[in-house]
């Protein structure tokens, strides 16, 4: 999987819980879920859940706690895809 097609599906996965839609439209791997995204850290546990559910992976809490912006979720589920 490409990065361009990772940042596609991560952009389905968290555009229900966006607060900033300029920030969204144009979301790159430096994009912070909280800071840019204004994705609350609650809505930010529920992200976490539809990746695992999207890329049929589980996220220990460690990999949960680093997850803040969109370049530490490309390098997790990679790192989940490829064990």
């Amino acid at each position: 999987m490409t990065q361009q097609e990772l940042i596609g599906q991560l952009k389905i996965i968290v555009k229900p819980y966006i607060q900033d839609e300029e920030a969204f439209k144009i979301m790159t791997p430096e994009t912070d879920f909280i800071n840019d995204l204004k994705i609350n850290s609650a809505n930010l546990v529920d992200v976490i859940l539809d990746i695992e559910d999207e890329f049929d992976i589980e996220m220990d809490t460690q990999s949960m706690e680093k997850m803040l912006d969109v370049k530490s979720a490309m390098d997790i589920i990679n790192a989940k895809l490829n064990v």
